[in-house]
């Protein structure tokens, strides 16, 4: 179950990490990189915002004080961290939902956050009952 808290370390940082890219793509515009660099700020919040709600889920799961599922603790660490990542290289990259590389990787981030999620709510169901 510590990798659960390893997930949430890596979002806090990707977190911070972020918030500093955008302060300073606002704060301190540079012509001609500024629009070209970080296309999209608010896909670049969706990520934010995004990193800080996995790293809680992380610390969540991790303190509810039940034995969780050892692939469902990792399928939420790596999905908690490479959902929000999709969100950070789409601000990047103006043509990212039309590469299938990209489309391949959100459908992996997301069917192992789902078996990770899915894992997680069924041991918290089995200990509840």
């Amino acid at each position: 179950m510590e990798v659960l808290l390893v997930g949430a370390v890596a979002c806090m940082a990707a977190l911070i990490l972020s918030a500093w890219l955008m302060t300073f793509a606002r704060w301190f515009p540079i012509d001609g990189i500024d629009g070209k660099f970080l296309v999209d700020y608010k896909t670049m919040i969706r990520a934010h915002v995004d990193y800080a709600l996995m790293a809680l889920f992380n610390l969540g799961f991790y303190g509810v004080g039940i034995e969780l599922p050892v692939l469902a603790c990792w399928c939420v660490a790596i999905g908690g961290f490479a959902n929000p990542t999709i969100f950070t290289i789409a601000a990047f990259d103006p043509d990212f939902w039309n590469k299938t590389k990209w489309k391949v990787f959100s459908a992996a981030s997301f069917v192992i956050t789902t078996i990770g999620f899915g894992g997680v709510g069924i041991a918290l169901l089995r200990h509840a009952l």
